[in-house]
């Protein structure tokens, strides 16, 4: 089974940029699989700033649905890979109306066949307010069901905070 990391944190809490110096300093090929779908300029401003922030050494590729397909495609043990984000993938999969629990599932027992060293980014929707809309509130479920099984997978998880990590496991 890979060697997993979640690192978790609120929404430009400094969790990518922390998690491509993580990826980094294993002086690995780094491998950016990124989920992210730009549907908007908005979009497309923050995916480009990613981008200059990384800068060229990353090999990138996306993965807005198959995210196990494409860790079976890198998996080797000269890369690591970095997928950013899970929140991101499961509002794609909201979006696209997808068996969440199947490719939830699928993903999870798919990680036990690969050997590449995975670092996954995650937001930590669980720390607002209880959502007023059922879909919101699926969502957050979904999100946080998502967050354990990684976690419960990983050898390391982190949490960041305002650009400070805080490791919570390993």
């Amino acid at each position: 089974m890979a060697n997993i990391t979640l690192i978790l944190g609120g929404v430009r809490s400094g969790k990518s940029a922390f998690a491509e110096q993580f990826v980094l300093q294993k002086k690995k090929q780094a491998v950016y699989i990124a989920t992210a779908e730009v549907f908007d300029e908005k979009m497309q401003e923050r995916v480009d700033l990613h981008k200059e922030r990384r800068g060229k050494q990353w090999q990138e590729t996306t993965a807005p649905l198959n995210i196990l397909t494409k860790l079976q495609q890198f998996n080797q043990l000269k890369n690591i890979i970095l997928v950013d984000c899970l929140t991101v993938w499961l509002g794609n999969l909201f979006h696209y109306q997808k068996n969440i629990e199947s490719h939830v599932s699928s993903l999870v027992e798919g990680l036990k066949d690969i050997q590449t060293e995975i670092v996954f980014v995650a937001s930590e929707v669980g720390l607002g307010v209880m959502p007023d809309n059922q879909l919101a509130r699926e969502f957050c479920d979904h999100a946080g069901k998502l967050n354990q099984a990684i976690s419960e997978a990983a050898s390391q998880v982190y949490f960041v905070a305002a650009s400070l990590p805080l490791k919570l496991k390993g």
